[in-house]
């Protein structure tokens, strides 16, 4: 017998979807790119550096997976953009760090970020010669929107037991999973990142 006729069953809703739809991207990018926000395409920023495209940044919040709650490290914040999109996605319970290089990005990442309001995410310098924050870790989850020459073990080293690093190694995007003393990485496709600055 089939089951009788109701509503039809409801999908979950997806984080990643609403955290886009609450933060468009316009809003951090340069003016003379917001136009062009809508293209699923890498746009220029500052400093030879970009905003990374869309469906990319879908691709690697999803793999990512933080919840509410998450303390979070971004590595490489640029525009700020991926900073406050993982801060809609852990809440105020949660914390977002971005680092980044780039002192004119810096400045423009948290101009955007004090603008999206979302006072549990910072950006801040990074320090010369040091990878991510090493001070601050464990982190649940660690984001690397650039490229490294092989998988940063500095990075690695940083997170909790049972977290997460998204990290793009050459052009595969690579996914590390903590669990104790073992590591699991697997491998989700092939990306254009610009390259990490991994000293």
């Amino acid at each position: 017998m089939g089951e009788p006729p109701g509503e039809p069953p409801q999908q979950a809703p997806d984080p990643v979807a609403e955290a886009f739809r609450r933060l468009p991207r316009a809003g951090f990018l340069p003016s003379d790119q917001r136009a062009s926000a809508a293209v699923d395409a890498a746009l220029p920023i500052a400093a030879g550096q970009s905003n990374s495209q869309p469906r990319t940044v879908a691709a690697m919040l999803r793999l990512l997976a933080p919840v509410p709650g998450d303390r979070v490290l971004d590595v490489g914040s640029g525009s700020g953009w991926t900073t406050a999109l993982l801060a809609v996605l852990v809440g105020p319970a949660g914390s977002v760090l971005g680092v980044e290089r780039h002192p004119e990005l810096v400045a423009f990442g948290r101009a955007n970020l004090a603008s999206a309001r979302l006072p549990w995410a910072r950006i801040e310098p990074a320090t010369p010669g040091v990878l991510g924050d090493p001070s601050g870790a464990p982190y649940r989850r660690i984001l690397v929107s650039a490229s490294a020459r092989r998988l940063p073990a500095a990075l690695v080293a940083q997170l909790d037991d049972g977290g997460v690093l998204i990290c793009p190694v050459g052009s595969t995007m690579t996914r590390v999973r903590r669990d104790g003393d073992r590591v699991r990485v697997s491998e989700h496709g092939e990306y254009r990142f610009v390259p990490l600055v991994e000293d």
